[in-house]
């Protein structure tokens, strides 16, 4: 496994990189604003209007990282890779597996125990750090989201039906996000949230969440793609032409945590509000540029923290768990392991 897993971030308008020996070299109006060893990198995001010359992207591709184009808010355009990792046998056993209703059901009941445990944990620690200073209704909001939290967790335990798996999951949905609004301690009315909405973001709690869940998702495509799994076909979520759903699948376990308790502290901690978002004409809520700045650096610092594995017994750098779970998921699809092992945050 690498330890080294970095992710270059280029959002500077009108960028071009180039290589440069052993170097990746930024440029803007001919001049050099950044140099940095690409023996450093695991991957590159550009966003926006940016320019990557030939040379970089073929080297990039013989190097083994991989280059993702995403528009100004975060929407995925492209990506540029180079020769598949792996080896074909695991992928056969992965889409025998997703064809197979009985052994696709239990990798996704075990996401989404995953999924659910760390919703409520979510819960649980705003209650634990911030209760004493809510108001009794939150309190009481949150308490009853857990329980149902709790009750659909136990239900998972004994489901072996897919459909009734994917409805389970949606019914923790609405319970989770349905109280989400209770952990946003900031004032500003612009911040509230009231309930989910994508494609487009309808508000900037929503635009916030969109943003980091497209970080998280190139992240959990590349710790895929770097054991030999096949990305664009999952378990939980349908196959799709041009949706990476098994790095969604993988994704629903680390939402609560990388991402939402992430913009939740962003939000409350007042380093994002109303200033840092502009509405577009056709209604949609957009990060400006130096706030989705302020996000990336959030981000880069949280996948720098180190976590226990509830599984593994060993701590990690949060930026490699999407790694650590690409990787049991491809023990249990060769058979060493009995059943895939979800993320636990405790």
């Amino acid at each position: 496994m690498r330890r080294q897993l970095n992710t270059l971030y280029v959002t500077t308008e009108g960028a071009w990189l180039k290589k440069d020996g052993a170097n990746i070299v930024m440029e803007v109006e001919g001049a050099e604003r950044a140099r940095l060893p690409a023996h450093m990198l695991e991957s590159m995001v550009c966003m926006g209007r940016v320019m990557v010359s030939p040379p970089l992207l073929g080297y990039c591709a013989e190097q083994g990282i991989c280059v993702s184009f995403l528009s100004p808010n975060g929407k995925f355009l492209a990506r540029m890779e180079g020769p598949v990792s792996g080896n074909v046998l695991l992928r056969r056993e992965q889409y025998r597996r997703t064809d197979a209703p009985a052994g696709c059901a239990l990798i996704v009941r075990n996401v989404l125990i995953g999924k659910v445990h760390n919703q409520r944990a979510v819960l649980g620690r705003a209650l634990r750090d911030h209760g004493e200073d809510m108001p009794e209704a939150d309190q009481t909001a949150l308490a009853h989201a857990r329980e149902r939290l709790r009750r659909i967790s136990a239900r998972l335990l004994l489901e072996e039906e897919l459909d009734v798996l994917r409805g389970l999951e949606g019914e923790a949905a609405q319970a989770y996000f349905g109280v989400f609004d209770h952990l946003i301690r900031a004032p500003e009315p612009a911040m509230r949230f009231e309930g989910r909405s994508r494609r487009p973001p309808l508000d900037a709690v929503n635009a916030l969440l969109s943003f980091l869940y497209t970080l998280l998702t190139h992240d959990c495509r590349s710790a895929l793609e770097s054991v030999g799994l096949d990305p664009a076909v999952g378990f939980l979520h349908r196959d799709r032409p041009g949706r990476p759903s098994l790095a969604l699948d993988l994704l629903e376990e680390f939402r609560p945590v990388m991402a939402d308790r992430l913009a939740l502290s962003l939000i409350n901690r007042r380093q994002l509000g109303e200033r840092d978002f502009v509405q577009l004409d056709n209604g949609a809520v957009s990060l400006k540029e130096e706030s989705r700045k302020t996000v990336l650096t959030a981000y880069q610092e949280r996948k720098r923290e180190e976590m226990r594995h509830a599984f593994l017994e060993e701590k990690f750098a949060v930026g490699l768990f999407p790694a650590v779970q690409a990787q049991l998921l491809a023990r249990h699809l060769r058979g060493d392991l009995e059943a895939y092992p979800p993320f636990l945050w405790k």
